[in-house]
């Protein structure tokens, strides 16, 4: 490369050797200024696609790509790549195709299997779901070693009205069968790991999620506010790409590891290096999750909880984190894990994730009923399409045969691309559904709630329920019907609305739930006087108390610990030495600290590792704003953009802390003179409203 900079055979062993030893970025330049070079070299072409893939940066890979099958159309694992290019950047038509020309041109055991592999996951996308299992069993015949085609199978059966909980939990155990009898032998026994029972606890939470993801709207307020008293949490990352998500996670968090790119035995070294009491999955059966590294036993206790609506299949986890109505008992023989019922609903709800402050926006208000301008009533589902069965479609067509005049709205994935959507309505029309009552939305981040102001009721799907969405729905106000199903995965919303307290919307068979949709549209002005009501409702419940939730949740993680420590000292499952467990247990219980009686007080991170309480944070924010108040209006920008870093720093603090502690007023205050000191009186005045309904509420720590 000293001698000839264009030497290309000397930029792709470059390229690569920089790649080998963890120097992606110089990686990238090498390879982009080599194909800018030399844009017909396949081999270098792949290797940078590779990498870019590698990264997660799959729009840039997308072109580079294509440009590979133009140049070796006759080679299986090109069109491979590009398939899985397509998945992380929604081209599922286009990623079909190219897995279809894979699985032509395969030759090879393991290409037949990864051609397999990219079909199922773009059929799942494109709803269709039985054929994508199909797709994954095939694979899983062809290749029963490789983990990625079982967790799609798990993943994709969720969705299929055929698979009930006992074949879910039969597939989730196949799993096992597979990969954890090897590992087993080498699993270590903790014994030199320190016991003590009020220790403050090494809580790792193992996610790939931590970034935009529907995952963080369940797990921020955990990260932020669980009780430092008593737990030190860790972060462990499995996603190679991190967004400003991550950033705030990496806040929230006591110590956050990178995991992306390890090999599982190394994933569960480093977490063990970390001496974590208790690792929790957030992922279950989903992409780039740790199950392999728990399967290696990393911690001397393993959960999971969130993730996945089911069971892991393995002995090495410990307990699925759950709740009674989601999980009521009789359920126990579909999980290999034990069931830890947690006495509030299994997880705590917090809107707007991905753009936090935009919560209090007045474009976000909930709305009157749009019925009531409209004329007719609009029912709505803007759940993931594959939810979304031809037996969910012909119970919505009968809802629609009973409200004359009414419409129904379905978002989703893809109904923006024109082919799709005529497809979809076609099916639609199929069904029962007129093409003159349906209106298919395509799917948009930006678009994010809006949608819900043109809905008066939400349609749940069945038998796989709305999880984020359904909580969604009902922080904008709007009535949610649901079906009472029989496994975690039907009863997602049974939890949400009985916890709600409106077991009304909830129903028991088909028929009544229709009778329920056709029941909330029969008076509109008792509807729209229930949507008015119904934030501030959901906000008062336990499905949104986060003090509540991290209570509970820090006396489950507790009483794991102390039973971990009684099984440590009378190990056995007969009834003698559950007794002799219970009574360490109890002993453990009656010399508990006094001091953590008392409600915690909460913190923000500001920094990673760096955490303060939330009085240091008001006091900051009061200097910060101090400091903001001297600059001269004549300096404060025309455009009403937040430009002077003073003003900025008072943005960014409070920021911080309403993303620890929703609501918290000292921090809406000073956004409140931000807005104002910029011409934004419509937001002061919103962030002023909502600081005095936190005052009302009682103090924020």
């Amino acid at each position: 490369m000293r001698k000839n900079s264009r030497h290309l055979q000397a930029q792709r062993f470059l390229g690569h050797a920089l790649d080998c030893l963890g120097h992606k970025d110089e990686a990238v330049d090498v390879y982009q200024r080599a194909a800018a070079q030399s844009p017909g070299d396949a081999e270098l072409l792949i290797n940078y696609g590779n990498l870019l893939l590698s990264l997660a940066r799959n729009a840039e890979a997308l072109p580079i790509l294509e440009r590979v099958c133009e140049l070796r159309a006759d080679q299986s694992v090109c069109w491979l790549i590009l398939s899985q290019c397509c998945y992380l950047i929604a081209r599922h038509e286009q990623g079909f195709k190219a897995a279809e020309r894979a699985a032509a041109l395969a030759s090879t055991i393991p290409e037949k299997s990864a051609a397999l592999t990219q079909k199922a996951i773009h059929r799942r996308e494109l709803g269709q779901v039985k054929e994508a299992v199909q797709d994954c069993l095939a694979a899983i015949a062809l290749t029963p070693a490789e983990p990625s085609n079982h967790t799609n199978r798990l993943l994709f059966m969720l969705a299929d009205p055929d698979a009930d909980a006992s074949s879910l939990a039969a597939a989730a155990r196949d799993y096992a069968a597979v990969f954890e009898p090897p590992l087993k032998p080498s699993w270590p026994t903790f014994s030199d790991h320190d016991q003590g029972p009020w220790k403050k606890l090494r809580i790792g939470f193992l996610s790939p999620d931590f970034r935009v993801h529907s995952v963080m709207y369940f797990m921020e307020g955990v990260l932020a506010q669980l009780d430092r008293r008593q737990f030190e949490v860790y972060a462990f990352y499995l996603f190679p790409r991190s967004d400003y998500i991550t950033e705030r996670v990496q806040r929230h968090a006591d110590h956050f590891v990178h995991l992306a790119g390890l090999p599982p035995k190394s994933q569960a070294e480093t977490i063990r290096s970390h001496q974590i009491d208790i690792l929790i999955d957030l992922a279950g059966h989903t992409g780039h999750n740790g199950l392999m590294a728990m399967a290696h036993k990393a911690a001397p206790v393993q959960a999971t909880w969130i993730g996945f609506p089911g069971t892991t299949g393995l002995s090495a986890i410990d307990y699925l984190i759950t709740d009674e109505i989601t999980d009521p008992p009789g359920v126990e023989p579909q999980y290999t894990e034990h069931l830890f019922r947690l006495p509030t609903r299994l997880c705590v709800y917090r809107p707007m994730s991905r753009n936090p402050l935009w919560r209090y926006q007045p474009i976000y208000l909930v709305r009157p009923t749009p019925a009531l301008e409209n004329g007719h009533i609009t029912f709505g589902s803007c759940n993931n399409l594959g939810k979304i069965t031809d037996t969910v479609l012909a119970t919505w067509a009968e809802i629609l045969r009973r409200v004359p005049g009414s419409r129904i709205l379905i978002e989703g994935k893809n109904l923006g691309n024109p082919d799709f959507a005529h497809e979809y309505m076609q099916r639609c029309n199929r069904l029962g559904l007129p093409a003159d009552r349906v209106e298919l939305v395509g799917l948009s981040t930006s678009n994010q709630y809006l949608t819900y102001h043109r809905i008066d009721i939400a349609l749940d799907p069945f038998p796989l329920n709305g999880g984020t969405t359904s909580m969604d729905v009902l922080w904008m106000g709007v009535p949610l019907v649901g079906l009472e199903g029989t496994s975690f995965k039907s009863r997602l919303t049974s939890g949400i609305l009985l916890h709600l307290g409106r077991p009304q919307w909830l129903a028991k068979t088909q028929n009544v739930y229709v009778d329920i949709a056709v029941d909330l549209a029969s008076n509109v002005h008792r509807l729209n006087e229930t949507r008015m009501k119904l934030r501030q409702q959901l906000e008062a419940s336990v499905l949104m108390r986060e003090d509540v939730f991290c209570h509970y949740f820090g006396e489950g993680l507790r009483t794991m610990w102390l039973q971990w420590l009684a099984q440590q000292q009378h190990p056995g499952n007969t009834q003698e030495h559950f007794d002799a467990q219970l009574g360490v247990m109890q002993g453990y219980l009656s010399s508990m600290p006094r001091e953590w009686e008392s409600p915690p007080i909460r913190g923000v991170g500001i920094a990673p590792g760096q955490r303060v309480t939330i009085h240091e944070a008001h006091q900051r924010l009061e200097t910060l704003l101090a400091r903001a108040r001297e600059v001269p209006a004549s300096q404060v920008t025309e455009s009403g953009q937040i430009e002077n870093r003073l003003w900025y720093n008072v943005t960014e603090l409070a920021e911080m802390v309403l993303c620890a502690v929703p609501h918290d007023p000292v921090a809406l205050a000073c956004l409140a003179e931000v807005e104002l000191a910029h011409g934004h009186t419509d937001f002061a005045v919103t962030y002023m409203r909502y600081a005095a309904q936190a005052l009302s509420q009682g103090p924020s720590a």
